[in-house]
């Protein structure tokens, strides 16, 4: 054997788990083994350093049933090993190709969700908050490499790290790599020199996964015009992960002033936000996706940059993103969001109901009043039914001919009507396609989505706004406008008062 300058493979992994701070005193440890080179000889080493690392190991093998007989003498291989070393075994098997076909993943997406699924158990059932997986600086280079082939950005370029989490439902899995400072070719010399014979997984040598080909053609051929390729590529991974972590910090110094949460939405302050460089905005627009779906792992770069051309459109602008996320425009804020109907603050409307007049009626989220008063009650009221400032920019009323109402609204969801030209006969219900009304203080009639529209009223809001009609016409947009001919005037006997409640 030549002698070599480094220390042993055992004193280098010891060393990058203390830099990394990957373990602590007393901790309990799961480690994935798979049966092959990588993850043997982690266990191995592990089981030589846990008296010095303190930590008490459990072995999580699963059988993934995807090479028949071979996985199962993987699975009793591994068994071997258990025993050997003394080490508390859980080994299983799932239905891979089953779990791909429901979630229509590729088969490489399928196996590390049900891997990673089952590691979470196992972590979950032995009272383990970390797992240790066998991945060396070869896989960190590929990582990368394809990250770069999909176009995953910075982050991507940042590859593996020592210490990440798996989110899952039950709760975030820490995995550790302790290898990720050493080779592949490093650990089969290390199998090698103590006999511990790995298994050979036949798949590594199919060029259908891209990862393979990655490994057997990609990097081959970029050697020959690099020879120094793969510290080139570590580089710029450090390079990547440091200016990742900077940008991290900015953007949660940022997240304060700029975003909120709202139930299942984020809120951006949009003339705040435009103001922002353009790599912060990236950053802003990832973290309220992790923070909605708890990881953004399915949001990739070109995702980032649809929302990103989003940004200059008109409001109402949408696009629909993986998890279940929408992605909206606004007046005044942008909306990522689970639940557009989370940005409302008012209760769904569902069909269509008659009022109680006089009387009261409830629907669901609204409690409606209604009440016959007489004119002079209500003398010296404001004019018009604005919307609260804070909601919107009101609509000026116009003072003129034909507006000299005497008291037409005492607040944005209390109005006063003339009750003859309503009638008794009213109904509220959510806005309909075609609906017209002549908002109070116009010279003429106007399409309710077009008057919404002017009233900057939030489009995720128009379908719960109420709408108060007559069998003749619309008669008040609830809490924003009534109808200019059904206004409280000097000729005016009786007042019909509607007070709109929310409870």
């Amino acid at each position: 054997m030549k002698a070599t300058s480094q220390p042993l493979l055992e004193q280098r992994v010891l060393d990058f788990t203390r830099q990394h701070h990957l373990l602590s005193a007393n901790e309990k440890l799961v480690v994935a083994v798979s049966g092959g080179a990588d993850s043997v000889c982690l266990l191995h080493i592990l089981v030589g350093l846990k008296e010095e690392l303190k930590v008490k190991l459990h072995l999580a093998h699963l059988n993934h049933q995807l090479r028949d007989t071979d996985s199962e003498a993987d699975a009793d291989y591994v068994s071997d090993l258990a025993r050997k070393f003394g080490i508390p075994a859980t080994i299983e098997r799932r239905d891979v190709k089953g779990y791909q076909k429901q979630r229509r993943l590729s088969l490489e997406e399928a196996a590390r969700e049900v891997r990673y699924r089952f590691l979470t158990e196992v972590a979950g059932a032995t009272g383990a908050e970390r797992v240790a997986v066998g991945h060396t600086r070869d896989d960190h280079i590929e990582t990368i490499l394809m990250h770069l082939i999909r176009g995953a950005g910075t982050r991507g370029m940042r590859g593996l790290q020592p210490y990440t989490e798996w989110p899952s439902k039950t709760g975030g899995l820490v995995v550790i790599r302790p290898l990720l400072g050493v080779s592949h070719q490093d650990t089969e010399d290390y199998c090698r020199r103590h006999r511990l014979a790995p298994r050979l997984d036949a798949s590594n040598l199919s060029l259908s996964p891209l990862r393979n080909r990655i490994r057997q053609q990609l990097l081959p051929l970029l050697q020959s015009y690099n020879p120094g390729i793969a510290e080139a590529l570590l580089r710029t991974g450090r390079i990547a992960g440091d200016d990742i972590d900077f940008l991290d910090k900015e953007t949660a110094q940022l997240w304060n002033k700029i975003a909120r949460q709202e139930g299942e939405a984020i809120i951006l302050d949009k003339p705040k936000f435009d103001r922002l460089p353009s790599t912060l905005k990236r950053y802003l627009l990832r973290a309220s996706a992790e923070k909605l779906l708890g990881s953004a792992k399915d949001i990739e770069m070109r995702h980032i940059e649809e929302m990103m051309a989003a940004l200059g459109k008109p409001a109402g602008k949408r696009l629909s993103l993986p998890g279940g996320l929408i992605f909206a425009t606004g007046y005044d804020q942008y909306q990522l969001t689970t639940d557009m109907t989370s940005l409302s603050p008012f209760p769904k409307l569902e069909g269509e109901a008659q009022l109680n007049i006089p009387g009261q009626t409830r629907l669901p989220g609204w409690r409606i009043e209604a009440t016959i008063i007489k004119p002079s009650v209500v003398k010296g009221k404001p004019e018009g039914a604005l919307a609260p400032s804070e909601i919107i920019t009101p609509l000026p009323l116009i003072k003129g001919k034909g507006t000299q109402g005497i008291g037409l609204i005492k607040n944005d969801f209390t109005a006063h009507f003339d009750l003859a030209k309503t009638g008794d006969k009213l109904t509220v219900r959510p806005r309909r396609r075609g609906d017209r009304f002549h908002p109070l203080g116009l010279p003429q009639p106007k399409k309710l989505g077009e008057f919404m529209i002017d009233a900057k009223i939030p489009q995720a809001w128009r379908q719960h706004i109420p709408i108060v009609c007559s069998p003749e016409q619309v008669v008040w947009v609830v809490g924003w406008r009534l109808d200019d001919r059904v206004k409280v005037s000097q000729k005016t006997k009786q007042v019909l008062c509607l007070k709109f409640e929310q409870g």
